[in-house]
């Protein structure tokens, strides 16, 4: 039989039936198919809920990076994520801040932005004006919507209109500003946008298109700050991560490394507590090209006393209610390890562990390079993947290591001739 993906109610079809589909498609074998679907934490009847098509699951470690005080509070971090070296650096990072008294951090108002496209507008400066006399009107008709929001204090704030050229003509954007509280947003704001659209197409005289929300959430900032003393970093790194800094406000190119490398920290902390990592890379890239050139999200500079001092500031849409932050089990107990009870300071504390992120992979650089402890920790997995288990990974780990070959098939080699020296 011709293979085909093109299946009619494949979402339609039970579990069972979708994993037999996609083993006879890819030829799976029986312990496969079973390693696809084990249920471990997250049952298999909750994740068909979460998304489409479900055929099993995909885990990741989850690492706690320790060490972390944030605005005086300890935190113990939960990091999911698959990139060796991360957890570790992350709380050496912590580690060396907590001597001057850690990571300050500071969020403003939880304010998403919901976007309402209108096309075909034939004065669109007369339909702006229209829109903003009836400001009341919109912001009472999208805060109907969603009572519980606004009993909690959130709710739409105000609203802006602008006129956009494009290469289809021009069009009128009407922009709902919400306060989302301890919710990321997304439901809300774009609820919110798709009520108020039939009134402000009557008052403009047009046709709305798009109703959603914005992921540049540049209302929504967190900040962090920390002072590295010299004492504890030396000079010569506090000068290495100076000049590794000053390159990438120079060159968007190492900037975009520079930056993914803060995300490293960040999104491992919005994975494991359930939140929406896309949106957050998707923010975060775009704030770090606002002025025109993209450019790093952190900033390194000397005090007068000669220590490094390190700041962040990037948009952090992030909740602790809603979506897979209350329906997943391991992100409700990884939000109970790390203590937070609002949104805006799981906010702060991702903002510390960016920035920590960021110290550690600068000092790295600058120093002995990124690869030495990333490959330590990276022959192990390739020790797993020659067939190693138990102690056998760590001794073909070790010996790849002293060696400074660590590749595939000589954790290979080295795994044979272990065996034969046990037998």
């Amino acid at each position: 039989m011709k293979k085909t993906s093109l299946i009619s109610g494949f979402y339609k079809l039970p579990l069972e039936e979708r994993l037999k589909i996609v083993g006879e498609f890819a030829g799976l074998t029986g312990d496969e198919l079973a390693l696809l679907k084990a249920e471990g934490s997250l049952p298999l009847q909750l994740a068909e809920r979460m998304i489409e098509n479900v055929v099993g699951f995909m885990p990741l470690p989850l690492g706690i990076a320790v060490n972390f005080l944030v605005n005086g509070k300890p935190y113990m971090v939960p990091m999911a994520l698959e990139e060796p070296s991360v957890v570790a650096a992350a709380s050496h990072a912590a580690k060396l801040a907590a001597a001057r008294g850690g990571f300050q951090a500071e969020t403003s108002d939880p304010i998403m932005i919901g976007q309402i496209q209108v096309v075909g507008v034939k004065e669109p400066l007369k339909a702006g004006r229209n829109v903003m006399a009836e400001k009341e009107a919109i912001l009472d008709l999208a805060n109907s919507v969603d009572p519980m929001l606004v009993k909690l204090g959130g709710g739409a704030r105000s609203l802006n209109v602008k006129v956009l050229p494009s290469f289809r003509g021009s069009m009128l954007v009407v922009e709902l500003y919400v306060d989302c509280r301890d919710a990321m947003g997304a439901n809300a704001v774009n609820s919110m946008a798709e009520a108020v659209a039939p009134l402000i197409e009557r008052l403009v005289e047009g046709r709305v298109r798009l109703r959603i929300i914005s992921n540049l959430a540049d209302r929504r900032l967190a900040k962090a700050r920390v002072v590295m003393g010299k004492e504890a970093v030396g000079e010569d790194v506090i000068e290495g991560v100076l000049d590794a800094y000053a390159f990438a406000v120079s060159d968007p190119y190492r900037a975009a490394t520079h930056n993914k490398g803060i995300m490293n920290g960040i999104v491992a902390v919005a994975l494991a507590t359930g939140n929406d990592t896309r949106a957050l890379e998707a923010g975060a890239h775009a704030y770090a090209a606002r002025k025109g050139q993209y450019q790093p999200l952190t900033r390194w500079e000397k005090d007068g006393e000669g220590n490094l001092v390190g700041s962040i500031e990037l948009p952090l849409a992030v909740g602790t209610v809603g979506g897979a932050t209350a329906s997943h089990p391991i992100a409700r107990i990884c939000r109970k390890i790390l203590g937070v009870k609002t949104a805006r300071e799981l906010a702060e504390v991702m903002a510390a562990v960016g920035l920590a992120q960021n110290f550690a992979a600068l000092r790295a650089l600058a120093t002995e390079g990124i690869q030495r402890g990333h490959m330590e920790l990276h022959a192990r997995n390739l020790a797993i993947m020659a067939g190693a288990q138990g102690e056998l990974i760590d001794l073909v780990a070790q010996r790849m290591v002293e060696e400074r070959k660590i590749r595939l098939d000589r954790a290979q080699e080295i795994l044979d001739e272990i065996r034969k020296e046990q037998n």
